[in-house]
């Protein structure tokens, strides 16, 4: 037999054609294209997932920028020195020196302090003694806004004069509290028993919250009017920024040299700090309900792929029998899987990232979005499509073209 007569006879093997990026995008698409209402109900589920997911790290993230940034501007050079207690348990007493000891200390710039002073707060004295409404009464020394950088939003602060009368400067939340917005000519409040006219309201002081609660008079009226024994309470200063940790070893010592134990010393910025590193921990509450959230989209991912190979096993049998290996429909079906996910990623991304933009606009927060909020997000949603749509791809591509055709 000649060699022409043995190639007319030898079988030809044809290999595989591979799809390309372009048609196996095309053909992945087809599923989703003509059942859209199904399918843009399954990526829903992912989508909530995801948005969960970037919304809690992204105001996470915003919230923590806007505090870190709040205490920047308020500085972290503040430090406080409080009276403690005594070994026998008693609440002790700073010297009265104590302020002017304390403005010795070379690194220290500024020093102010206050006192707490008996008495209960009311708008008059018709009013019943049980509404105090949590206000506090301090005596103040007039260095204090500098020291604090609080400023006064109503009237004026105290001055040498009205230091030692029975005039009053309220807090932001005392204010509120009393329902006074204004200083009017002649305003006054009752306070232990007495009248105190009012000079000012002062505005918020984030690093001292006790100051926005209280009722501020200086220190010579608490004396005079309010039986103040004139010993401060607390003492603020501030110190050079690259000074504050050696003020901080020393101020006990400086504060009561004869019994630095009943002293407190403290950083009110690193409590600011604590609180900023707090918030992550109500991160995984919120993390884990978006977990959830995209375990139900994979449900529903695994579910439509499931029944949408049900649906198209005339469409797997023709074009096995013209030619399609169990690789491409594998391919096909686990692509379409992971198109679906990711669609639904994209449009949990996106939510997410505008509900952080406009929560964090209204707080005045800077909008901070992560890599790892969107990153992992549309990570997640990948995986989920890859993992939910594997075994309806394997199921798929396991048909043989006369099981697939039997059913037409």
């Amino acid at each position: 037999m000649t060699a022409a007569g043995n190639l007319a006879t030898d079988p030809v093997s044809l290999a595989p054609q591979k799809l390309h990026a372009s048609d196996l995008a095309r053909v992945a698409s087809v599923g989703l294209r003509t059942r859209r209402m199904r399918a843009g109900l399954s990526a829903l589920g992912i989508a909530i997932g995801v948005a969960a997911i970037v919304a809690v790290l992204g105001l996470s993230s915003s919230s923590q920028a806007g505090l870190l940034s709040e205490i920047d501007h308020l500085g972290t050079n503040l430090l406080t020195v409080t009276n403690g207690q005594s070994f026998a348990g008693k609440t002790a007493e700073l010297p009265l020196v104590s302020p002017a000891m304390i403005a010795r200390i070379d690194p220290v710039e500024n020093v102010a302090e206050t006192g707490k002073v008996k008495g209960s707060v009311y708008r008059s004295p018709l009013i019943p003694t049980v509404d105090t409404n949590a206000i506090g009464v301090m005596s103040a020394s007039l260095g204090l806004l500098r020291t604090l950088n609080v400023e006064v939003v109503q009237g004026r602060y105290l001055n040498a004069a009205t230091a030692g009368e029975p005039v009053a400067v309220l807090g932001s939340a005392a204010a509120q509290r009393l329902g006074i917005d204004h200083i009017y000519p002649g305003e006054r409040i009752w306070v232990a028993n007495q009248w105190l006219y009012l000079v000012g309201i002062l505005g918020p002081s984030v690093l001292t919250p006790e100051i926005e609660s209280s009722v501020l008079v200086g220190f010579r009226a608490a004396v005079r009017y309010l039986q103040f024994n004139g010993h401060p309470n607390t003492v603020y200063l501030r110190a050079q920024s690259s000074q504050v940790a050696a003020v901080q070893a020393v101020l006990a010592a400086t504060a009561n040299p004869e019994a630095p134990n009943e002293v407190d010393v403290s950083q009110p910025s690193a409590t600011l700090t604590a609180r900023a590193d707090a918030q992550g921990a109500f991160n995984g509450l919120f993390l884990g309900l978006g977990a959830v959230a995209l375990l139900v989209g994979a449900v529903g991912v695994a579910n439509i792929m499931v029944i949408s190979v049900l649906e198209r096993r005339s469409e797997i049998g023709l074009r096995r029998a013209l030619g399609a290996t169990r690789g491409q429909i594998r391919t096909q079906f686990l692509s379409e899987a992971i198109l679906l996910a990711l669609g639904g990623g994209a449009v949990g991304v996106a939510a997410g990232a505008l509900a952080t933009a406009i929560y964090a606009q209204t707080k005045g927060w800077a909008i901070v979005i992560p890599t790892l909020a969107w990153g992992g997000g549309f990570g997640a949603a990948l995986l989920i499509g890859a993992v939910a749509g594997l075994l309806p791809a394997l199921r798929a591509a396991r048909l043989s073209p006369t099981e697939a055709l039997r059913t037409v």
